[in-house]
């Protein structure tokens, strides 16, 4: 049997960084995770092959030599998707289809001759065994969890890890909170499952047998959702890890909580984390009481915020406007917020209503949906009716994306951050492309780019206060380059 794996296209996004990796020769940030996690769950005996179309055509030798297609998508992938299904059909390749997209909107595929949802590790057997039989059903689903201590390690030998910018492994599923707007406990559950710190180090030891030695995106949607295991079992490990290797640097996602846990700030510091991502969605707290983000509540987030930065881990964080409670003083108000914090890479985006979330249902009631999300927070679309004057609410969105991404802002923001930042301990290996990144961001920003003058004061600045954090200001500037193509991209 020939299998090929097919990862549609993410795309011109916030996340995509499709600009920014230009600049170290790199054509997508992460491997598709789940499609090589997939592809070690069937059998050993069948030829397996990756097509990510982010990195690389798919081509018609390649539909020719396939027996059956497996496609995994996210929402924001969807049109890629479908131009990837359509081309399955007319070369009469039967596809198989999971992910997060296929779980939540499988009815809108009707050119796909399988569906594996939910948990791979609970469907994918089942749908195997019938294959074997030639009995295999059209829909295979689950409300039950997977156990993944017993996941398969990716088969990363499929991918071209040189086409990449940065690695992804997953450790728990899973999120204890449950944020109205989310869809993680709808898809993983509120009791966070974990991999045994020795699944995480042979996967650590797979991709660096194979020659990897840049950062590592440890994928959860929480990392900090079972402090338990995370303090006794898995740092204690990554620390031991990295002494025994040469270092790599991660990052990950976690609640804003992890502020209130100095020890558990110094482990992941000296694991070797040293940037994570935070959903602050708002300074308002009516707005966060509304979403049901009670862990952001009665809090002082910019304060927690530079206790994060403090402790050597710089803060990505999502923002959102929208909210039923919001007001039109609320685009001012996450302005001021994201200046004041020295959140560098602040995601802006307009609420949003996933499928099989707490206010998709609410909002189906009232009568306020408008179709299917676009799976893009800062293209500037929302699948809802909001309660603000909707030409107020598009204008103070635009406005704050000219504000926060212009760059004299943006630039003045890096030097707010930096000013609290804790430079981390361990760091990326320098390799030659990161040579050629500093004489393109020279060449594009410092020469031609609308942001030169800005980008030589940084470089001053920085030499003269910050001295080791020189090459981290090159790579903020190049995302704010990025960062400002997307925006006048979809909304400026």
């Amino acid at each position: 049997m020939n299998i090929l794996l097919i990862y549609p296209e993410f795309p011109d996004t916030f996340w995509s960084f499709k600009h920014a990796l230009k600049f170290i020769r790199k054509k997508a940030s992460f491997p598709p995770l789940g499609l090589l996690t997939v592809a070690a769950m069937l059998p050993p005996e069948w030829s397996k092959r990756l097509v990510d179309v982010n990195v690389t055509r798919l081509t018609d030798k390649d539909l020719a030599w396939a027996d059956y297609a497996f496609i995994s998508s996210m929402v924001v992938q969807r049109i890629s998707a479908r131009h990837i299904i359509r081309r399955c059909r007319e070369a009469n390749v039967k596809v198989v289809a999971g992910g997060p997209l296929f779980t939540s909107e499988h009815e809108q595929f009707e050119d796909v001759d399988h569906f594996v949802l939910n948990e791979a590790e609970m469907t994918l057997p089942s749908f195997l065994e019938d294959l074997k039989n030639n009995c295999a059903r059209r829909t295979y689903s689950t409300s039950h969890f997977a156990d993944i201590r017993k996941t398969p390690a990716p088969l990363w030998e499929l991918a071209d890890l040189r086409q990449y910018a940065s690695m992804s492994i997953q450790y728990s599923r899973g999120c204890p909170y449950h944020c109205e707007f989310c869809n993680v406990t709808a898809l993983f559950g509120r009791s966070p499952r974990t991999k045994t710190a020795e699944q995480i180090v042979a996967e650590m030891d797979s991709f660096y047998r194979l020659g990897w030695r840049g950062p590592v995106f440890f994928v959860d949607d929480n990392l900090i959702g079972n402090k338990k295991d995370l303090k006794n079992e898995l740092l204690p490990a990554l620390i031991k890890w990295q002494r025994e290797h040469v270092s790599i640097p991660f990052h990950t996602e976690v609640s804003i909580n992890l502020a209130d846990d100095e020890s558990l700030m110094q482990m992941m510091s000296d694991a070797g984390f040293d940037a994570v991502f935070v959903g602050i969605e708002t300074p308002d707290t009516d707005s966060l009481a509304e979403c049901n983000k009670k862990q952001n509540k009665n809090r002082n987030l910019i304060e927690d915020v530079r206790r994060i930065q403090r402790a050597g881990l710089q803060v990505q964080a999502g923002f959102i406007v929208g909210f039923d409670n919001d007001t039109p003083s609320i685009f001012q108000r996450q302005i001021d917020f994201i200046q004041k914090s020295g959140i560098v890479s602040a995601m802006i985006g307009l609420l949003q209503a996933p499928a099989g979330t707490k206010l998709y249902e609410r909002l189906k009631r009232e009568g306020r949906l408008l179709g299917q999300m676009s799976g893009d927070n800062v293209d500037g679309t929302t699948n809802i009716i909001p309660t603000m004057d909707i030409d107020t609410f598009r204008e103070g969105y635009k406005n704050i994306l000219r504000y926060i991404y212009s760059p004299e802002n943006y630039y003045q923001r890096i030097k707010t951050f930096f000013r609290e930042y804790k430079a981390p301990k361990i760091k990326a290996q320098f390799t030659f492309n990161h040579i050629l990144a500093l004489f393109r961001a020279i060449y594009h920003l410092g020469i031609l780019g609308n942001e030169r003058v800005q980008f030589w004061e940084l470089l001053l600045w920085t030499y003269f206060h910050r001295r080791e954090l020189l090459p981290l200001s090159i790579t903020l500037a190049v995302y704010g380059y990025h960062f400002r193509k997307v925006s006048k991209l979809h909304v400026l």
